[in-house]
């Protein structure tokens, strides 16, 4: 058990700390955040919050994504060609 048992809803953890609801639960499901779920509800520890965001990570992917389809064939409407052999059977 914590030593600080001051803790906080997903809800509440999520307007303190600007990450979503959902990605709490799931960092708590992953044991990346200390808490406990009681019914459906999770709980986050206030100081292991406190601890998560004080910790540097990486950031996420910056800019749009990568187009598998050249953007010439997607501006006149065209499928790209598939050739039968460069399909593995």
């Amino acid at each position: 058990m914590q030593s600080d048992t001051t803790y906080l809803t997903t809800p509440e953890a999520a307007e303190r700390s600007g990450l979503t609801k959902v990605y709490l639960a799931y960092l708590l499901r992953h044991g990346k955040l200390d808490g406990f779920r009681r019914g459906r509800d999770w709980y986050v520890y206030a100081d292991s919050l406190e601890l998560f965001l004080a910790t540097p990570r990486k950031s996420g992917p910056k800019g749009p994504r990568k187009r598998s389809v050249p953007d010439e064939l997607v501006e006149n409407n065209e499928k790209p060609l598939i050739n039968r052999s460069d399909v593995p059977i």
